[in-house]
């Protein structure tokens, strides 16, 4: 995917503008020193790979990138570049929804076109949005997306800036007849987009009603389908989400009035879901007086959410009692909720019943096979990017532990190490 190409040269601007962060004091960490071709091993007395396993006392043995072996029975207090003692290792998390330049400017208030920050202070809060990102255990997330994501993503694929491997649909798609429907879907595979966002429904503050017809999905998907990019679309309600599976678009988002039958065909169709449960609606409730009297984040808009909220609950239940159906981990990450992705996991695990085991492989292996990545991140196992984290406690016991991230580690590069280096 073009993601994981070589980066290409950044823009001069970029760099001007990295610069220009470091020096009014963005708090960026250091980029970290490239892989070396020196085994590094971990050792852990705890490992869960992603795909629904647990291994005890185990030594990740790592070159480069890459993970090329792993060891289970190994003696604690064994030889190893990093001890890990009484933690967790587990793959590097992923987040399918997540708006990484999304920020709160310089007046604390949600950041719009009008409101006087620059191309630098906007530059600077999407590396902030990084760095927490990164250093809070996700390791790959999916922008969906705005055209500055193009500059981000290549930033990091540098290594010229740390933060989490970044896939964008560089904007939205939302109406035109189905000629310019596949026009547009062309242009941002040209453009160099890793998947196409269509919105077919309004937003949930807007009451969720199908916006766009069966015809114009059918036309949208199939044109990406024909070039080879994936589709993302923007749905809450039933109709919206029932024409977007039958039109094989590949991941269907929120999905808030969706039913029981609808769930079905998504999973007859092999679509998959991210719904969200907690994380956003709270942030957005949380962080009212910084968005109210943008756009159509006004009064009924907010009321709209809480009442959103017990249907998300159920719609998640719903879910993932759903034989077949592909659940997916995304929190669609706004302002003020970028490092805290996390928290969508205990909404899934703590009110909706999610076994912790299968919360852990939807935002690990399973995320990874819906972007396509499915035999580059998302396991632990020899051959696989040596994306991993490591958390304080079991998350099988108590899926907290996921929020006491102390090593992060991306492509062979550590980020973080709370522990001291053996």
């Amino acid at each position: 995917m073009r993601s994981h190409l070589p980066p290409r040269r950044l823009p001069l601007a970029l760099v001007a503008l990295a610069a220009l962060s470091c020096q009014s004091g963005a708090r960026l960490l250091p980029a970290a020193a490239p892989p070396t071709s020196t085994a590094v091993t971990i050792l852990a007395p705890r490992l869960l790979d992603g795909r629904g396993n647990a291994m005890v006392n185990v030594r990740v043995v790592i070159e480069g990138s890459r993970i090329v072996r792993i060891d289970d029975g190994i003696a604690p207090g064994s030889q190893a570049t990093y001890g890990l003692t009484g933690l967790t290792l587990l793959p590097g998390l992923i987040d399918v929804h997540d708006h990484i330049g999304w920020y709160f400017n310089a007046s604390g208030r949600f950041h719009s076109a009008t409101d006087g920050d620059t191309p630098a202070q906007s530059m600077q809060a999407a590396f902030e949005n990084m760095r927490l990102t990164l250093v809070n255990g996700f390791t790959t997330i999916q922008s969906p997306g705005s055209a500055t994501d193009a500059a981000l993503r290549d930033s990091v694929a540098s290594g010229r800036v740390p933060g989490p491997r970044i896939l964008t649909s560089l904007g939205q798609v939302s109406s035109g007849t189905p000629d310019q429907l596949r026009e547009r879907v062309r242009e941002r595979k040209e453009q160099g987009a890793d998947l196409v966002k269509i919105f077919a429904s309004a937003s949930i503050r807007d009451g969720g009603r199908q916006t766009m017809t069966q015809e114009q999905l059918d036309a949208a998907c199939d044109e990406a389908r024909r070039t080879g990019i994936r589709t993302m679309v923007h749905a809450h309600s039933a109709e919206s989400m029932r024409a977007a599976s039958r039109a094989g678009c590949d991941q269907i988002e929120h999905g808030v009035f969706g039913d029981r039958e609808t769930l079905d065909l998504l999973a007859r169709n092999g679509t998959w879901f991210s719904p969200q449960c907690g994380l956003v609606f709270h942030n957005y409730l949380e962080n009212r007086e910084r968005y109210i009297g943008i756009g159509n984040y006004n009064e009924e808009g907010f009321a709209a959410m809480e009442k959103a909220i017990p249907l998300a609950m159920q719609g998640f239940r719903d879910a993932i009692a759903t034989k077949g159906l592909r659940v997916v981990f995304g929190t669609d990450a706004v302002a003020g909720a970028h490092g805290r992705n996390i928290e969508e996991i205990f909404c899934r695990v703590q009110g909706a019943g999610q076994r912790p085991m299968d919360a852990v492989v939807s935002a690990t292996s399973l995320n990874a096979e819906s972007l396509g990545l499915g035999t580059l991140i998302g396991t632990l196992a020899p051959g696989f990017e040596a994306d991993l984290i490591a958390v304080e406690g079991d998350p099988l016991r108590d899926i907290t532990a996921l929020r006491r991230v102390v090593f992060v580690m991306k492509g062979g590069r550590v980020y973080r190490n709370d522990r001291d280096r053996r």
